[in-house]
């Protein structure tokens, strides 16, 4: 860079791009703004000059940007960002602030952009993508919920039908696919569940690893008063929104905004820029519901000036383009802003042009950015359907709303149009608040209807684990459960508790929580079969700082799980929900579990355990669920790995996927087996791994066996090994020989590999030691 002074080309011709260049103007550090093409406010503006090259025409933006020694290119509208502008720049070496052309998929592409929502966990609505208008509508046909239909592609912020019947999906659908009414960005359509809440925006720097945002702002997208008439790209909007607390700002960040730029960083593509997130706040908490690549307008219009004064726009763009977002101050107002757009009349549909615009001067109280205006034979005309953005801050939202008002019913042009209700929401809500007396649970940070909301999701889950001698529904006060019609003569009744551990903190990590709810079943009932018992009904607790309905649901749906693998009923449960004692975005889950086992039939008998006894094992999953926190600690302890790092040991999944699958359940396949009296004992190997589990069936056992990815990079020793984890193996049985062959069938025929790991030896063998597991199967 030459000097410290900056030469910006800022491209674009919108509103955004105006209030862009109105903030970028009062940085010490710029020395001139080159707007293209520019609008009449960009013209006129002091340090701003207007450049006549088009948005997309790259090789006279690259040759203006040397000529003019430029330091910095900032893109306002999204089709030059999806079309590379960044790559163009990059080439030369001019920072620019905006993503690569695969980050900018996210935008130019809502297909790609829900696939990867997907794949990273992050909160959206259910969807399908179709390139085929035939599937597509058959598809439409088939559910029963409302949905929202998107052109896949760029569409100006139009491309989103949303029809209030099957039959307006239908038309829908076929103006997208077949009419082609938003062009080729309708050659691929996402339909998906139509999401019911209130919905805001939030607007975030991003450096692609470092993510902050402005205030969170709620925009009008519908043309006419009552959030009637079609979808514009924006008829006003106001920030900060009351439904934007403290508390859902720090969710935003911690569920969606930071995991998107992780991931974005992970697949290969960081994000470099403004990321634009659509969110819509559902009862089950806030969902994706798109992203933008780029400052959105009329959102732009509104937070930009809620920057502080001493807050350098310039100064965060270069840091953004330059990796170092986390230097850089930004600061925010103790104020609201409202924006009220002014249109042509007819807009969004057609509209006439060159209508003379009268603005008064030297108003204070206002700032007027400009979108579709020009100037021809020096007046200010109308050039577009949105012409005007009229903002305001002051202390209260009331006032900053009344003085953009103030504003526009100072402006004239011929047929101007505008809402007369910019944030009706946030007055109605405010209303409500202050028709409300007293405290409540929910302010104390417990949701009531949140947790009914997860009783009604999980219904349908729970009902079915249904088994004989259980009913398997919940919301009553316990679960009941009939023994004799379940067969059972003359039963003795096992319980086993356990919870799952630190292996928590990875799903919580990734984002993956429907497979800890198998871990929990699997750690209480595999310790039931040891005892020779059936499992027949499980309780669950689930316990957290704050309920957030999806991540409980596919907590329960893995317990579900669990139960269905197990054969036993879930009867019932506890979700807590305790703010304070848990942080935000942490859980933990225990479990409770009853069986049963005929009188004659309980296991072990160690009376009848004799030297010449085989000694068998079943394969585990993976760690299983104990021993988690030595694990964090030694991936903590690897340079450059995490959680969503390749897996060491299996490069098609991510390390958190590979550690995050749930313990086996051995009990459907080992209770024919135990029924048929061929097994002496067993021992499910969990915390303590074999040196502590082995000695509750045989008393004493040496047996060193390795995990060795965990054995290497920890450097454990072969003792620490085998008293830690499974070491592949999850299940141990003790047979006698003649048995071996007719057990081995038995658990072949279930799809369970046999392996032979040794035999019981005599303590006289052993010079004082009970028994020794020998002659181990390499496996």
């Amino acid at each position: 860079m030459a000097s410290d002074k900056l030469n910006i080309l800022l491209v674009g011709s919108g509103g955004r791009e105006h209030a862009i260049a109105w903030k970028l103007a009062q940085s010490e550090r710029v020395q001139h703004i080159y707007v293209a093409p520019g609008n009449g406010g960009t013209e006129t503006g002091g340090k701003t000059t207007n450049v006549k090259i088009g948005v997309s025409e790259f090789d006279k933006l690259k040759d203006f940007a040397i000529e003019n020694k430029i330091d910095l290119v900032v893109p306002g509208p999204e089709q030059p960002i999806v079309e590379g502008i960044q790559d163009v720049f990059k080439k030369i070496g001019i920072p620019c602030f905006g993503p690569s052309p695969k980050a900018a998929q996210m935008e130019g592409s809502k297909a790609f952009s829900k696939d990867f929502m997907k794949k990273h966990n992050i909160p959206t609505a259910a969807y399908e993508n179709f390139t085929d208008y035939e599937k597509a509508k058959k598809y439409v046909e088939s559910i029963d919920y409302k949905v929202v239909l998107k052109a896949s592609g760029l569409a100006a912020g139009k491309g989103v039908l949303m029809p209030e019947s099957k039959e307006e999906a239908l038309e829908g659908l076929k103006a997208i696919m077949v009419n082609k009414e938003f062009g080729d960005a309708g050659s691929e359509v996402v339909i998906e569940e139509c999401l019911e809440g209130d919905e805001l925006s939030f607007l975030s720097f991003s450096d692609g690893y470092t993510v902050v945002s402005l205030p969170p702002a709620q925009d009008h997208k519908r043309a006419l008063d009552g959030d009637k008439g079609p979808n514009t790209g924006g008829m006003g909007c106001y920030a900060p929104t009351p439904i934007g607390t403290q508390d859902l700002i720090e969710e935003v960040q911690r569920t969606i905004l930071q995991p998107t730029v992780d991931g974005m960083r992970r697949d290969g593509f960081p994000f470099v820029g403004m990321l634009f997130t659509g969110i819509m706040l559902t009862a089950s908490g806030p969902k994706v519901l798109e992203y933008n690549v780029r400052f959105g307008d009329p959102e732009t219009e509104v937070v930009l000036p809620l920057l502080s004064d001493d807050t350098d726009l310039a100064e965060i763009l270069l840091a953004c383009a330059e990796g170092r977002l986390d230097a850089v101050s930004i600061t925010i107002k103790n104020a609201y802003a409202a924006t009220v757009i002014i249109a042509s009349g007819g807009y969004p549909g057609s509209y006439a042009k060159g209508k003379e615009i009268t603005i008064p001067e030297n108003s204070t109280d206002i700032t007027v950015f400009h979108a579709g205006t020009k100037i021809a034979d020096n007046k200010l005309v109308t050039d577009g359907g949105r012409v005007l953005a009229v903002s305001a801050v002051a202390n209260t939202l009331r006032e900053a709303v009344d003085r953009a008002y103030a504003g526009v019913n100072a402006i004239k042009f011929e047929n101007m149009y505008y809402r007369n209700d910019i944030a009706h929401r946030a007055f109605k809500y405010a209303d409500q608040k202050e028709q409300k007396t007293g405290l409540s649970y929910a302010d104390a940070g417990v949701s009531i209807d949140a947790g009914n909301l997860l009783v009604q999701k999980i219904k349908p889950l729970v009902k079915s684990t249904r088994r004989v001698g259980a009913d398997s529904d919940i919301g009553g006060f316990g679960g009941l459960f009939d023994l004799k019609a379940a067969g059972f003569v003359d039963p003795i009744l096992v319980s086993a508790t356990d919870g799952i551990g630190t292996k928590l903190k990875i799903a919580q990590d990734c984002n993956i929580h429907n497979t800890v709810g198998v871990d929990l079943v699997a750690m209480n009932v595999n310790d039931l079969i040891v005892q020779g018992a059936e499992p027949l009904f499980f309780l669950d607790y689930f316990a957290c700082g704050k309920l957030e309905v999806d991540v409980g649901k596919d907590f329960v749906a893995g317990v579900v799980d669990g139960c269905l693998q197990s054969g036993c009923a879930l009867v019932g449960g506890e979700t807590a929900e305790m703010p304070g004692l848990y942080a935000l975005g942490d859980y933990d889950g225990a479990g409770f579990t009853v069986g049963a086992v005929e009188r004659e039939k309980i296991l072990p008998r160690l009376d009848q355990i004799k030297a010449g006894d085989v000694v068998l094992g079943l394969a585990s999953s993976g760690v299983h669920s104990n021993g988690f926190s030595l694990v964090r600690k030694i991936v903590a302890s690897q340079p450059g790995l995490t959680y969503h790092s390749p897996c060491p040991w299996n490069k098609e999944k991510t390390l958190g996927e590979a550690l995050l699958v749930p313990t086996r359940i051995y009990v459907k396949q080992l209770l024919p087996v135990v029924r048929k009296d061929l097994i002496k004992a067993m021992a499910h190997i969990t915390g303590g791994g074999f040196l502590e589990n082995i000695p509750r069936m045989l008393n004493l056992m040496s047996c060193l066996l390795s995990s060795k990815w965990l054995k290497q990079a920890g450097g454990l020793s072969a003792h620490e090994m085998s008293r830690t984890f499974n070491c592949g193996i999850g299940m141990v049985i003790v047979a006698d020989a003649a048995h071996v062959p007719e057990i081995t069938s038995m658990l072949e025929a279930a799809n369970e590999k046999v392996y032979k790991l040794g035999s019981v030896v005599s303590k006289n063998e052993l010079g004082g030691k009970e028994v020794e597991v020998r002659n181990t199967e390499a496996w």
